[in-house]
């Protein structure tokens, strides 16, 4: 989509300081970030939302959540981190492009507020 911040990320008409990348996925460090380590993982192809994903996206999907397991480790992340999607406008997604948060580097509480 050419209007969507993160599809112009990935094709680098906008910046970001990358973290990781792969042929599904993109990873680079939150420009608002809510924990020492803040990290945004997008897959590469535009999804808008967790409810306009489908079935064949599935890979992509898993391959976000593996990709942040990975940069944890590299990050050096130790006693746990939070992963984090918002769905939609009531759950704080602003970016209408799936994105999964990885945060660490402090402690969390819960409920998360």
């Amino acid at each position: 989509m050419d209007d969507c911040l993160f599809c112009r990320i990935v094709r680098r008409e906008s910046p970001a300081r990358l973290v990781k990348e792969d042929d599904l996925a993109l990873a680079f460090r939150d420009t608002n970030p809510q924990a020492p380590t803040h990290i945004l993982i997008i897959p590469k192809a535009h999804i808008q939302s967790i409810d306009a994903a489908r079935p064949e996206d599935e890979p992509v999907l898993g391959r976000l959540l593996l990709m942040a397991q990975v940069i944890a480790r590299e990050e050096g992340i130790v006693g746990g981190y939070r992963l984090v999607f918002n769905n939609g406008r009531g759950a704080g997604q602003t970016v209408f492009h799936i994105h999964l948060h990885l945060l660490g580097g402090r402690p969390f509480r819960w409920p998360p507020g």
